[in-house]
């Protein structure tokens, strides 16, 4: 039974049509309005599973707009559900706007659990981190993109993207030059789709992979990173080692590391560990 004036939030398949809950084909099918990403995607999914109910559009550019109609239609006594194309409404997809207004006039809020690419790539990993930070999709310019990363850096548990088969290299190109090439990078594509692949390697190997086989670069990415190690002088590039030299030449340690961090995006402890070494050492004479 359907709670009164309720909007649902509900996952649906990230590929396999079959990967649909029991309960999420109930509520889809009862629901008098289901709002959706495309309704031309969701139509597929509708008709595999023989639901009729009608569909509305809403996508990024009209997310604000038609979060007025569908208040309209709870205050009108109607249910509404919310689907994206694939997997949860409102991670990296269209929902949270909607969601937060529909919630701030007192209606219910149901989710209706169910597939998510992030934590079915990590499932299928075979990493042993118990933790990570699901970042979602970077920046789509270069500066942007290596901004984000450099703030990333220091973080020591796995950090997991998504990113689009067009930008694919240039995101790996972009995380070796922040990162260093030998990171350990896990790459999900096609999810449960026919050509699903899961490869892991050092981002230098995992470059080269894809490099040489156009076919591998194609589908929707999961990208899982690992952190950031205990960093000793070895492990800090030599960019902010020479940043750092360069800063103690002028300025007192704590400000030196300090300005060094913000430059480089090093870990502010390494540095000044590195800063006290080079100043028993008698850096600078």
């Amino acid at each position: 039974m359907l709670s009164k004036n309720a909007l649902y939030v509900v996952a649906t398949p990230i590929g396999n049509l079959n990967d649909i809950s029991l309960r999420a084909l109930d509520i889809l099918a009862k629901v008098d309005v289901v709002a959706a990403e495309h309704t031309q995607v969701s139509g597929h999914l509708f008709a595999a599973h023989s639901i009729s109910t009608r569909l509305i559009s809403l996508h990024q550019h009209n997310e604000a707009i038609v979060s007025n109609k569908i208040l309209a239609l709870l205050n009108s006594g109607k249910n509404v559900a919310l689907v994206t194309d694939a997997g949860t409404p409102g991670i990296s997809d269209p929902g949270a706007i909607l969601v937060q207004r529909i919630r701030a006039h007192g209606y219910s809020i149901i989710p209706i659990p169910g597939a998510n690419a992030a934590i079915c790539a990590l499932s299928a990993s075979g990493i042993t981190d118990p933790h990570f930070l699901f970042y979602g999709f970077l920046p789509t310019k270069t500066g942007l993109r290596k901004r984000a990363l450099i703030e990333l850096k220091p973080q020591r548990c796995t950090l997991i993207f998504y990113e689009a088969p067009h930008r694919i290299l240039e995101c790996i190109i972009d995380m070796m030059e922040v990162y260093g090439t030998q990171r350990d990078l896990t790459i999900a594509r096609e999810l449960t789709k026919l050509f699903e692949t899961i490869h892991k390697g050092t981002l230098e190997e995992v470059y080269s992979w894809l490099q040489g086989d156009s076919n591998q670069q194609k589908g929707e990415f999961v990208l899982m990173l690992s952190g950031a190690k205990t960093m000793d002088k070895s492990e800090i590039s030599e960019q902010a080692q020479h940043t750092l030299k360069c800063l103690l030449l002028e300025l007192p340690l704590k400000q030196a590391v300090k300005l060094t961090t913000e430059i480089t995006g090093e870990n502010k402890n390494s540095l000044y560990q590195l800063a006290l070494a080079l100043k028993t050492a008698g850096y600078p004479e």
